[in-house]
């Protein structure tokens, strides 16, 4: 019975996470804050390969899944060498920075399957050879659990290497970079914290392994930025902190969970530093009617009111307003200039 119990209490954790019932409260995850490159696959038709990548190997292609435009890995080889690196014309240098951070939705369908993500471009950069992969330079996640070839797996709450219960569903990979020190996140949950590497990322390469042939990997709304400076530091220097790690449902005002990182960091500024108050101000990209994001944009600044409200912080320390499209930082030619004016400000006031 005892261990009945166990595995119900298990499976109820993993269920939950995956139907998005987690609750994100203690997300520790802040997000870039200039953004390097964006794939929201917008634009993509299906069948054809991704326009925003280049091949290393395997089969891959633009698909509808899931109600969503995505990157569906056909077939990968199973060194793990297979995947798609981004089409930057930078690609044969080192183009991540000393602090970044790597986002993307993937998709799990088989237990045993995962994602590899290799600190390096594969395509440009170095030779794909048994010395490289033993360096440690990837890092890999399947559904409940990350690892890398120099450090052992950690899992996801409530699992462990014994748990057998499986669910397909979306999970949230998020991976965070700082000089020498690297952090994985799964959903709402720091899964690894590495302090020291050992060697420097020049670059990113994603791919897709499953032991069972036949079986597709999906992945989505993939982002690279680079950051992130503490928030606290960037309002003691700038007088107020611009993020684009807030994030909405397309058109809509809904707060996406993964935000939860940089809300939760900003809640609790507020919370020790009483002498702080916000406004909230919300900015569009120039996509569609002016009216329309002008009152997206104060829907968007609302919406994070209300939940820092929820958080505890009094109405009294917040106000809030929208600029829509009015007030670009980058220009709106590109995803990734796009994404950079989908951003929240907070001002002193």
């Amino acid at each position: 019975m005892k261990k009945l119990l166990i595995f119900i209490s298990v499976l109820m954790t993993v269920f939950s996470a995956l139907n998005g019932q987690v609750q994100w409260n203690k997300y520790d995850f802040i997000p870039g804050d200039v953004i390097i490159f964006e794939d929201d696959l917008s634009s993509e038709r299906n069948g054809e390969f991704p326009s925003k990548w280049d091949l290393t190997n395997g089969t891959i292609e633009n698909l509808t899944f899931d109600g969503a435009n995505v990157i569906a890995f056909l077939k990968c080889n199973v060194n793990g060498s297979g995947g798609i690196v981004p089409l930057l014309k930078n690609a044969k240098e080192d183009y991540l920075p000393e602090e970044f951070t790597i986002e993307f939705d993937a998709y799990f369908e088989k237990l045993g399957s995962y994602y590899h993500v290799i600190l390096a471009d594969m395509k440009n950069q170095i030779k794909f050879d048994k010395e490289f992969k033993s360096a440690g330079k990837w890092i890999s996640f399947e559904q409940n659990s990350s690892k890398t070839k120099e450090f052992s797996a950690n899992y996801y709450p409530g699992t462990t290497a014994t748990t057998t219960n499986f669910i397909s569903g979306w999970r949230h990979i998020a991976i965070s970079f700082n000089k020498r020190a690297l952090k994985t996140y799964i959903d709402d949950s720091r899964i690894s914290n590495i302090p020291n590497l050992g060697f420097n990322p020049t670059g990113i390469t994603i791919g897709f392994h499953n032991p069972t042939p036949g079986k597709t990997g999906y992945i989505k709304n993939i982002r690279i930025a680079k950051g992130a400076v503490p928030l606290y530091d960037k309002l003691m220097s700038e007088g107020k902190i611009i993020t684009t790690g807030i994030r909405f449902d397309v058109n809509k005002s809904s707060i996406k969970p993964e935000s939860m990182g940089v809300i939760n960091d900003i809640v609790s500024l507020l919370k020790d530093k009483s002498n702080i108050n916000f406004s909230i101000e919300g900015h569009t990209d120039s996509d569609g009617d002016n009216k329309a994001n002008q009152t997206l944009s104060e829907a968007r600044a609302n919406s994070v009111k209300a939940k820092m409200i929820e958080l505890g912080i009094s109405s009294s320390r917040l106000k809030s307003k929208g600029f829509g499209e009015s007030k670009p930082i980058s220009d709106n030619n590109s995803l990734e200039g796009k994404a950079n004016n989908r951003r929240v400000e907070f001002i002193k006031f």
